[in-house]
């Protein structure tokens, strides 16, 4: 039961960074984002579909519906951030930008729940039985 308990904490608490880094991307006006990701050399377009994920997902993930689907979406998204945006900045930041640090964090947690799934509190039990 303890297992569960920290689960459903990964869980709600994962979903609930994820929907507010989603919000904060639409809050901030989505053409501005879709901007930042050109810059960088990625789709614009890629900002409306990490957003979308971060927002939908993160909102899913709290309720615990698409739980090992979104956990996977999201640990792939945690990579993409690492690798294209945060690597060069180092683990703790380098005076010039952010870190990886979080990133890595919410990758871990995405893997965990990937791996263990959440049942407690969770749609996707109470509908499909699973976890």
């Amino acid at each position: 039961m303890r297992q569960e308990i920290s689960l459903l904490i990964v869980r709600v608490i994962l979903g609930i960074i994820f929907f507010f880094h989603g919000l904060s991307k639409y809050m901030g006006g989505i053409s501005n984002t879709a901007a930042w990701f050109e810059s960088i050399g990625l789709s614009g377009m890629l900002a409306y579909v990490v957003g979308s994920l971060e927002m939908v997902g993160g909102a899913l993930l709290i309720i615990g519906l698409g739980t090992k689907i979104l956990s996977a979406l999201f640990a792939i998204v945690m990579i993409g951030a690492i690798f294209t945006v945060k690597l060069p900045a180092g683990l703790l930041g380098n005076g010039q930008g952010a870190g990886y640090e979080l990133d890595l964090a919410l990758f871990a947690m995405s893997v965990a729940l990937l791996l263990s799934g959440s049942r407690l509190f969770s749609l996707d039990h109470v509908l499909f039985g699973e976890e």
